[in-house]
C-alpha cells in the first residue's frame, strides 16, 4: 500500500494486518502452555500426553480444512466484514472456554472451536485481494507474512512468561486480544466486496473437496495450486522436526531453540516486508516463485547437512528467502479468479494447507525416527529436511511447465 491509496483503503489494509498479527499473537501465546495443560490433565504421563497432543494437532488441522472453504464461500456471499468479525469474537470466546476448561474433554472442545474460528485467515487474504490492485498483491501478501512473523515471534515468548505465572493466564490474554480486535473492527473495518460482485452461497463450493474444484478451472491455477501443496508438505518439516532435530544433533536447550526461532522470525519479516515488493517489481512474479523455491530447497539442504549449530544458523537467512515464492503464488492464483471467487480461492488455498498439515507430519516423523534408529545403523537425522527439499524441487518442476513468463510480467 502506498501513500496515494485512499485513506479508507489504507485503514482497511491496516486493520487486516492487525487482525492477522493479533490472531497469530493469540495463537502463539498458547503454544508454550497448551502441552503443559494436556500433560497435567494426563496425570503427568508424558507418553500419553504426546499421543493426545498429536490428536489435538490433527483435529485442529482437520477443522481448518473443513471450515476455511465454508468461511470463504460465506464471505463471497455476505461480504468479508461479517465473517472476519464473527471469527474474531468466536476466537475470543473460545480462548475463554479453554482458560476455564475443567477437564481434557473441554480442552479438546476448545481446540476444535479454535480450529474453526482461526480459519478467518483465508478471509483476511480475500479481503486483501479485494482492496489491492493485481500488480501490488504480491507485496501486500508479503506484508501479511510480516504479520504472521510478528505474531509468532512475540506470542510464544510472551506466552512463556505469562505461563510461568499461571498456565491459564495466556488464554485470558489471548481472549482479550481477539475480543479487542473484534471491537476495533466494528469501528474501523469497511466492507471490501461490493454487493454486485457477490456470489450465491453453494455447498458445492463451500465443502472442502468442492472448493478445490475451483483450482481445476484453469490450467495455470491448478498447476500453481500443486506447487502450493508441495510447498506446504515441505514446510511441515519445520514445526514437526526442527525442535527435536536441534536438540538431538546440537544438544540445544530451550533457550537456544527459542533464539533460533526468533532468528527465523526476524529473517522472515525482513524478506516479507522489505524485499517482496521490490523483487517482484524488478524481476516479476515468475522469477520470485522460482528463486524462492530454490532458496527454500537450499535452506533445507543446509539444515540437513549442517555439522554444527553455526552452520544451521547460516541456513536460516537462505531459508527465509523462500517467502518470495509464497507471496508470488498467492498473487498469481488471485489473478486467475473473479472478484466474487476470491473468498472461495483463499478457502481452497487454506484447504491445501490443511491437507498438508494432516498428512505431512506423519511422513516426517516416521522418516526421522527411522533415520536415527540405532538398530538401522543409518544415523542421518537430516533426512526429513532432504525430503522437504525434494518436495520443493518437485514444485519447481511443476511450475516450469505451467507458469509462463509472458503471463506474469512485473506489474502485469
Amino acid at each position: 500500500m502506498t501513500g496515494s491509496e485512499p485513506p479508507r483503503r489504507r485503514a482497511a489494509f491496516i486493520f487486516a494486518f492487525i487482525t492477522i498479527v493479533l490472531d497469530m499473537l493469540a495463537l502463539g501465546l498458547v503454544i508454550p502452555v497448551l502441552p503443559k495443560l494436556v500433560l497435567d490433565f494426563s496425570g503427568g504421563d508424558h507418553a500419553r500426553a504426546a499421543e493426545i497432543y498429536g490428536v489435538f494437532a490433527t483435529v485442529w488441522a482437520l477443522m481448518q480444512f473443513i471450515c476455511s472453504p465454508i468461511q470463504g464461500a460465506l464471505s463471497d456471499r455476505y461480504g468479508r466484514r461479517p465473517v472476519i468479525l464473527a471469527s474474531n469474537f468466536g476466537l475470543g470466546l473460545d480462548y475463554i472456554l479453554m482458560a476455564l476448561a475443567p477437564s481434557l474433554t473441554w480442552l479438546f472442545v476448545g481446540r476444535v472451536l479454535s480450529g474453526i474460528t482461526a480459519a478467518s485467515v483465508s478471509t483476511a487474504h480475500a479481503y486483501i485481494a479485494d482492496i489491492t490492485a493485481p500488480e501490488k498483491r504480491a507485496a501486500a501478501f508479503g506484508m501479511m507474512g510480516v504479520a504472521f512473523g510478528i505474531g509468532f515471534i512475540i506470542g510464544p515468548a510472551l506466552g512463556g512468561i505469562l505461563g510461568s505465572i499461571d498456565a491459564r493466564l495466556p488464554f485470558w490474554v489471548a481472549a482479550a486480544f481477539s475480543l479487542a480486535n473484534g471491537l476495533y473492527g466494528i469501528i474501523v473495518l469497511p466492507e471490501s466486496l461490493a454487493r454486485e460482485k457477490r456470489m450465491a452461497f453453494s455447498w458445492t463450493r463451500a465443502n472442502p473437496l468442492g472448493s478445490l474444484r475451483l483450482l481445476r478451472s484453469h490450467r495455470e491455477l491448478f498447476g500453481i495450486a500443486a506447487v502450493t501443496l508441495l510447498g506446504n508438505f515441505a514446510h511441515a518439516a519445520l514445526p514437526t522436526i526442527a525442535v527435536l532435530y536441534m536438540n538431538y544433533r546440537y544438544g540445544w536447550d530451550e533457550r537456544m531453540v527459542g533464539f533460533s526461532m526468533a532468528l527465523v522470525g526476524v529473517c522472515t519479516m525482513i524478506v516479507q516486508g522489505g524485499m517482496i515488493g521490490a523483487f517482484v517489481g524488478r524481476f516479476g512474479e515468475r522469477a520470485a516463485l522460482f528463486f524462492g523455491l530454490a532458496c527454500g530447497a537450499a535452506g533445507f539442504l543446509a539444515f540437513g547437512l549442517a555439522p554444527t549449530g553455526y552452520w544451521f544458523w547460516a541456513g536460516i537467512p537462505v531459508m527465509a528467502l523462500w517467502g518470495l515464492a509464497g507471496a508470488a503464488q498467492l498473487a498469481m492464483m488471485s489473478r486467475r479468479v473473479s472478484h466474487s471467487e476470491q473468498g472461495q480461492l483463499q478457502g481452497a488455498h487454506s484447504s491445501l494447507v490443511g491437507i498438508a498439515s494432516m498428512v505431512a507430519p506423519t511422513v516426517f516423523t516416521l522418516a526421522y525416527a527411522a533415520a536415527i534408529d540405532p538398530a538401522r545403523g543409518i544415523n542421518l537425522p537430516g533426512t526429513p529436511f532432504f525430503i522437504a527439499a525434494g518436495f520443493l524441487l518437485a514444485g519447481m518442476a511443476v511450475a516450469w511447465h505451467v507458469v509462463r513468463e509472458s503471463r506474469f510480467q512485473p506489474g502485469g
